[in-house]
């Protein structure tokens, strides 16, 4: 009876009568809320254990960049380090938490989509599922290149140190440049969806995305100057190109949305000071 009970608490369906018009009652959607928090929360415990074994090779993907660089900067530039007695089992929690937060986050993604989809609109739905399908494999392409280029910026960012002074990388400071890093170039690949999208709400027109176009191109360079680690043009170029060209591709893509909303109705978009022609 107690293993029924602790089952049903994974189970996400209502209980009550759902109204006609979808609602349903807030003591079920509490509890739909309470069982999807579950469920991530033992993916992550699963995906956790898993890494906890798997923490070499955790290990060797983590430090790759860093030792990628080290290894072209002149001996006895760097060292990495760790500092009191419990900080390499810190550090193996540490590699399994962030290796659990990366393998589950497809799925913990979609249980907080499915949680919002059923109180969305037919046509906020399609917008959804559109981000979701394009907004995926942005991101990963986006950490990818965060990836490659984090060598690089560490080799720049760890050459300013003086001659004959060791600079000592404390493994929890890393791995929170690491994180950070490719956070950031994962989420600046998915800003020309997020305008897509707002162009879809009716928020952002097409002629205005190209009005401001010379302002977004310094912008985009300005963000990607700030946002890539190291000082080098090579990085912020590799974060800053690709974003251009997703943003004139979602300028097209606002102007052809702008157009075929134009001919379904003549008078849609028109501004206050447009002239209709009826």
């Amino acid at each position: 009876m107690r293993i029924t009970s602790l089952v049903g608490l994974f189970r996400a369906g209502p209980q009550h009568a759902v109204g006609p018009d979808g609602r349903m009652a807030l003591s079920d959607h509490f509890r739909e809320f309470r069982a999807r928090l579950l469920r991530c929360v033992l993916a992550f415990i699963v995906v956790f254990a898993v890494g906890l074994y798997f923490h070499q090779l955790l290990l060797d993907v983590v430090f790759g960049p860093y030792e990628q660089a080290n290894a072209r900067l002149p001996e006895g530039t760097t060292e990495a380090t760790t500092s009191g007695a419990g900080a390499g089992l810190t550090l193996w929690l540490k590699l399994a938490g962030f290796g659990a937060i990366v393998v589950t986050a497809p799925y913990w993604l979609y249980q907080i989509w499915a949680f919002v989809l059923p109180g969305l609109y037919a046509q906020e739905r399609k917008m959804t599922r559109i981000f979701v399908a394009i907004a995926g494999p942005l991101f990963l392409v986006g950490v990818a290149l965060g990836y490659y280029t984090l060598p690089v910026a560490l080799e720049v960012l760890i050459g300013f140190n003086p001659d004959n002074v060791t600079n000592l990388i404390d493994f929890g400071d890393y791995l929170q440049f690491f994180t950070r890093t490719l956070l950031v170039f994962g989420l600046s690949f998915n800003i020309p969806v997020f305008v897509v999208l707002l162009n879809f709400a009716g928020v952002v027109k097409g002629r205005q995305l190209a009005a401001y176009r010379p302002w977004i191109v310094i912008g985009t360079f300005i963000f990607a100057a700030a946002a890539t680690p190291s000082t080098d043009p090579f990085s912020m170029c590799l974060m800053a190109v690709p974003m251009m060209v997703l943003f004139f591709a979602s300028e097209v893509i606002a102007r052809l949305n702008d157009r075929r909303r134009a001919n379904r109705a003549p008078n849609a978009g028109l501004g206050p000071d447009d002239l209709s022609p009826i």
